[in-house]
C-alpha cells in the first residue's frame, strides 16, 4: 500500500470522465488499498480514483469518527439509481485543500456498485453516507465542487484559490 499524491485543482485530469472498470483484479484491488491509504493520510471521508490520477470508476468512503471503528466502502463502477428530497451541506475536498461550501444535494440515495471483490450490492444512504457517495460519483463524472455553486460564489472561490496557490508557491 502507498500514500498517492491527490491532485489539486484545476489539474484537468479532475474534469475527465472516468472509465468503467472492465474486472475487479489484484491491480484494482491494489488501487482501492492505495486509495483507502491515501484518503486516511489526507485526511478525509471520500477519494475517487481520478483525484490520485487514476480515471477509473472507482471510490472509497469512510465516514467514521475518529472515536469510532473505520468503515471503509469501496464502491467500483457506482450508479446512482434513486435519489430523493434535499439537504445541503457544508462540503470539503481533498482537490480544493482549506475550501468549504455549503452544497444542495439529494437527502437520500440509492446506489449499485461492485465491492473490492468484484461482487455486486446496493446501498441505501442518508445523511453524510448520501452527499459522500454523491460528492465522488460528480468526481468520476467530471464534476468538481465548484461546478455546483453559483456564478457569484464560483468567481469568489476562484480569487480564495488563487491566493492560496500564491501563498504556498511563496512559501516553496
Amino acid at each position: 500500500m502507498a500514500v498517492r499524491p491527490i491532485l489539486r485543482y484545476p489539474d484537468a485530469r479532475l474534469k475527465q470522465v472516468a472509465e468503467p472498470v472492465r474486472a475487479v483484479d489484484d491491480d484494482i484491488r491494489a488501487l482501492v488499498d492505495d486509495m483507502a491509504e491515501t484518503m486516511y493520510a489526507a485526511p478525509g471521508v471520500g477519494l475517487a480514483a481520478n483525484q490520485v490520477g487514476v480515471l477509473l470508476r472507482v471510490f472509497v468512503i469512510d465516514i467514521a469518527s475518529d472515536d469510532e471503528p473505520s468503515d471503509l466502502r469501496v464502491f467500483i463502477n457506482p450508479e446512482i439509481v434513486e435519489t430523493d428530497g434535499t439537504q445541503t451541506w457544508e462540503e470539503g475536498c481533498l482537490s480544493f485543500p482549506g475550501v468549504t461550501e455549503e452544497i444542495r444535494r439529494a437527502e437520500r440515495v440509492r446506489v449499485k456498485a461492485l465491492d473490492r471483490d468484484g461482487n455486486p450490492f446496493e446501498l441505501e444512504a442518508d445523511g453524510l453516507l448520501a452527499v459522500a457517495i454523491q460528492h465522488e460519483t460528480d468526481h468520476l463524472n467530471g464534476v468538481v465542487m465548484l461546478d455546483k455553486l453559483s456564478a457569484v460564489k464560483r468567481r469568489l472561490l476562484g480569487r480564495k484559490l488563487a491566493r492560496a496557490k500564491d501563498e504556498v508557491a511563496a512559501d516553496a
